[in-house]
């Protein structure tokens, strides 16, 4: 149920400057609750996208449609699709008003690993949720559950989860634009994370 593992994450969590929550949602704990079953897994890989100064930001280029989540208020999933093909589950961060949000790019499967295998077609743990698109079909996300809210909903949720170490830095993946922010955000040395795993400590 919604109340299991460690305290939810509330909405002032969310309600800070988007790089600032990508550092300490590392670590934490995404779970979902649907028909075929519950799974959850822990954050070790997020990218940030800020406002219309972000040339990368959907809030730069699109003034329609689910963007407009980006705005507020924090603590909601945007999830939009990629290539014409694969959800992507975004966090919405930033006070409401201020455009802002987090892409989940990988987790370290949990719990309900079975369930995420039959969802992925996929035997090898590693590779279940290393990736944006692959953690969505992994944990049953669609575009249906655009604009729920985290912080209370029985089906997509996040908890507080164990501290992690190390945490690296780097360029985004799969952009054109702005490709010098180093806002990827990743475990040092998680076998998890989707690619690239190579960039630059930050210190504790």
């Amino acid at each position: 149920m919604a109340g299991d593992g460690g305290p939810r994450l509330d909405r002032a969590f969310f309600a800070r400057p988007t790089l600032e929550v990508a550092r300490s949602l590392l670590g934490c704990v995404v779970h979902t609750q649907l028909s075929d079953g519950e799974a959850s897994g822990r954050i070790v890989e997020v990218e940030g996208y800020l406002d219309a100064s972000d040339l990368a930001s959907h809030a730069a280029r699109l003034k329609r449609g689910g963007v407009r989540s980006m705005f507020g208020p924090p603590g909601i999933a945007y999830v939009y699709r990629s290539m014409g093909i694969h959800a992507m589950l975004n966090v919405v961060t930033e006070a409401e008003g201020r455009a802002g949000a987090l892409l989940l790019r990988a987790l370290e499967p949990l719990s309900g690993i079975d369930v995420m295998r039959l969802r992925r077609g996929v035997d090898d743990v590693r590779l279940l949720c290393a990736g944006p698109g692959r953690l969505c079909q992994a944990l049953g996300i669609t575009l249906g559950d655009h604009g729920t809210d985290l912080t209370e909903s029985g089906r997509i949720w996040i908890t507080a989860g164990s501290c992690v170490d190390s945490v690296s830095v780097s360029g985004r993946i799969g952009i054109s634009r702005a490709v010098e922010e180093s806002w990827r955000f990743f475990e040092t040395g998680s076998p998890f994370v989707s690619v690239h795993r190579r960039g630059m400590a930050l210190p504790p």
